[in-house]
């Protein structure tokens, strides 16, 4: 790294820290691109993720501007020289581009480029990403020196990108999970619900003016309507609570089980203060969707008469714990999307807890999430 030793390892360190702070893969990529980019001076960069269909999941670039690659077109795919990138761990610097024999051609509208480093950035011996830069400042081809600050460069960035995308994987899931919950919801509650009120309303329409069975229809048919409400409130309050956001987790419990009292014939009860110690509403939000989730496993699937909800947060952090008296299950024999428990435990590591679950056939459930104080 010669005489620029001390001020490359300040950056190093700086975007080691820098790093740790930033969220989503596309933004963690970019900051990466830009350091490479500070690191060598290269007037252009690009860096790929593959997507594993011999294209790109992502790629992003540096030192072209988006009217040239508007007219350059589709992302590239990973032939040639990035191809090469993406199945060797090993780095290619090159005086020409244009002389290596895996170089193809340029696109039309591509820079003409010359002086060419990539590196890709290696997890657990797999290539997750590959950074590529052309054309250092002076005409001049990279150095030993900029391949070593690149090489430790790609060596921090592993990390981040790995968990960048893990993150980005556990949101997908989670949003999977729940709108197929929410689907199961609609057809279990609201659907079944709606089609009773359409049969009470036929049923009081085809009465004879007069016949005393009208009223008792029309009750029913009120009934179900309110029923209805009831239930599509309950199901819309899972999403993201007013209550969650002004008040904290414990006013959101409280006005989710209310709902779910009215929809449904359990009795569930719920200890929790009623202030909590410092607001942390990233934790509300990922308690609130835990709760719901072993809520919901309870009364729909678990045949309990009793469900407890409780938020503790005496013992240096924050507990929850949801139990009923229902059939139980074998969570050593649960698949690995039982009842949601995958997207359970990923929401509680996310947050650096963890997820607790005990139960047994005839015994009932307790689901116990615990998340430290930040």
């Amino acid at each position: 790294m010669g005489t620029h030793e001390p001020a490359v390892l300040r950056r190093l360190l700086d975007l080691a820290l820098e790093l740790g702070g930033v969220r989503g893969t596309e933004a963690v990529l970019r900051t990466i691109l830009d350091a490479a980019r500070e690191l060598t001076g290269a007037r252009y960069a690009a860096i790929g993720v593959p997507d594993g269909d011999g294209g790109f999941a992502l790629f992003l670039t540096a030192g072209v501007d988006q009217a040239t690659w508007d007219r350059i077109g589709a992302l590239p795919r990973s032939h040639g020289l990035l191809g090469a990138m993406l199945a060797d761990p090993d780095p290619i610097r090159l005086a020409d581009i244009r002389a290596d024999p895996r170089f193809r051609w340029w696109p039309a509208a591509h820079p003409v480029m010359r002086a060419f480093l990539g590196v890709p950035i290696v997890a657990g011996g797999d290539v997750v990403a590959a950074l590529y830069l052309t054309d250092p400042p002076g005409d001049r081809e990279f150095t030993d020196a900029d391949q070593e600050v690149v090489e430790a460069l790609a060596a921090h960035a592993a990390l981040a990108v790995v968990n960048a995308q893990r993150t980005e994987r556990t949101r997908e899931l989670s949003i999977a999970e729940e709108r197929t919950r929410l689907a199961h919801d609609l057809h279990d509650s609201v659907t079944q619900t709606l089609f009773s009120l359409t049969l009470a309303a036929e049923t009081a329409a085809a009465l004879p003016a007069g016949d005393p069975g009208g009223a008792a229809e029309l009750d029913r048919v009120r009934l179900l309507a309110a029923t209805a409400q009831d239930e599509l409130r309950a199901l819309v309050d899972t999403l993201r609570p007013v209550d969650l956001v002004q008040q904290g987790l414990a006013a959101a419990l409280r006005r989710r089980i209310d709902l779910l009292r009215r929809v449904h014939d359990v009795d569930i009860t719920l200890t929790a203060p009623r202030a909590s110690g410092v607001r942390r509403p990233a934790v509300d939000a990922e308690l609130f969707k835990v709760a719901s989730e072993a809520l919901s496993n309870a009364l729909q699937h678990s045949g309990a008469g009793h469900v407890r909800v409780a938020v503790d947060s005496s013992a240096g952090g924050l507990r929850l714990t949801v139990s009923d008296d229902g059939r139980g299950f074998a969570p050593s024999r649960a698949g690995p999307g039982h009842l949601g428990l995958v997207s359970m435990r990923e929401r509680m590591d996310a947050l650096g807890g963890v997820l607790h679950v005990q139960s047994a056939r005839g015994k009932g459930t307790t689901v116990l999430a615990e998340v430290p104080d930040a």
